[in-house]
């Protein structure tokens, strides 16, 4: 009897090394994939053609850096990695959110620009003429 629940506990213990290999290669290769990928997401923020693009491809970029932590943090067996995502994804969005102000802000000055010529005309002489 003894010898039997010996040779099931070595078993076991094979087999469960056998699945964290198996875990371990499928996060490797999860990681390859998403480093990957990240490349064209990378080009589309880089390239455009609109600032949309740019915005949705920079909120893609960190919800999978999110997503390669995460993984990280399974396959090392470290739970402040966690942590450390949870505050990226809290930047990530800040980031998101600051950047689509900015843009919305230039949008909407350019359109006031070109509604509103003669406000800008005045604008430009009222300084060129030395007054305040």
């Amino acid at each position: 009897m003894c010898i039997s629940s010996f040779v099931r506990v070595l078993s076991a213990k094979r087999f469960g090394t056998e699945v964290k290999m198996l875990y371990h290669n499928l996060y490797i290769t999860i990681l390859v994939i998403l480093a990957v990928m990240l490349f064209p997401c990378l080009i589309r923020a880089v390239k455009g053609p609109r600032i949309a693009d740019r915005l949705v491809s920079v909120n893609m970029m960190g919800t999978m850096v999110m997503v390669m932590i995460a993984i990280l943090a399974l396959m090392l067996d470290e739970g402040y990695l966690v942590d450390i995502c949870l505050i990226y994804a809290m930047i990530s969005f800040l980031s998101v959110v600051v950047l689509s102000k900015v843009y919305i802000g230039i949008y909407e000055e350019k359109r006031h620009k070109a509604e509103h010529p003669e406000e800008d005309a005045e604008e430009q002489g009222g300084m060129s003429d030395g007054s305040f």
